[in-house]
């Protein structure tokens, strides 16, 4: 596949992206019901406008890498999955995902490319026993890149990678709270749904106690990522560290 080819594929994802995120924006669909999905329009467009855009980028992206991050992704994976649905189901109410280790490992590792996939890959395996998480696919790729294009922080001090978790945290709050809101009711995992209902029992809005939640929460959870794998990298050999570079 040339470069133009993968590059116009990578674009096409970005606007469905774009153009869904946007619509459950502006639309505002109240008749989501995961239990029927035939009955839910907004469920449909849902995950088909964040599925099919995830499968392109991984078409475009997944054949560049080299075998070494290849073999490098299905650790990452379970990684993500095993402790996001441990973090997820527990009776703790922790406001937290931590679902996003290996993702951001291998973007540090080895690039925005890379932690693109590891993101994408990561919505649909878990997707596949947990179809909701499709719906946040959006996040998972962006937040691969996004580390993946701020790699260096990684290898500097400790101070830039919470900034960087506090910034990128804000971006991912604002891409999945319309996810969690619309197509969720906000209600989406026990910490996450109480942290909900913390800010309604204080006044505000459902869609506003819900962006609070993620404004909340989305920071906080990449900071405590960020720097496990900001100790983790740096507590790799040097020559790990540049071969996959």
């Amino acid at each position: 596949m040339s470069r133009p080819v993968r590059l116009t594929l990578v674009s096409i994802s970005v606007v469905l992206f774009v153009i869904t995120w946007l619509w459950l924006v502006l639309s505002q669909p109240q008749d989501s019901d995961f239990s029927s999905m035939a009955d839910s329009r907004s469920t449909t467009v849902a995950l088909i406008g964040f599925l099919v855009p995830t499968l392109l980028s991984l078409v475009a992206v997944v054949p560049t890498l080299p075998v070494r991050t290849l073999s490098l992704i299905p650790v990452a994976l379970v990684l993500n999955i095993v402790i996001g649905q441990v973090v997820g189901t527990m009776g703790l109410p922790l406001p937290l995902y931590l679902d996003s280790f290996g993702t951001v490992l291998v973007a540090v590792l080895a690039g925005p490319a890379a932690g693109l996939a590891t993101g994408g890959l990561s919505s649909i395996v878990w997707g596949a026993f947990n179809p909701t998480i499709i719906c946040f696919a959006a996040g998972y790729a962006m937040m691969g890149l996004a580390v993946g294009l701020l790699r260096k922080l990684w290898l500097s001090s400790w101070w830039k990678v919470v900034l960087a978790g506090i910034v990128l945290g804000f971006l991912s709050g604002l891409v999945s709270a319309p996810v969690a809101n619309f197509i969720f009711g906000g209600t989406a995992g026990t910490g996450t749904g109480l942290l909900v209902s913390a800010y309604e029992g204080l006044g505000a809005s459902q869609t506003t106690a819900v962006f609070l939640q993620s404004w909340t929460s989305d920071p906080i959870d990449k900071i405590i990522v960020f720097l496990v794998i900001w100790v983790v990298v740096r507590s790799l050999p040097r020559r790990t560290v540049d071969t996959f570079a």
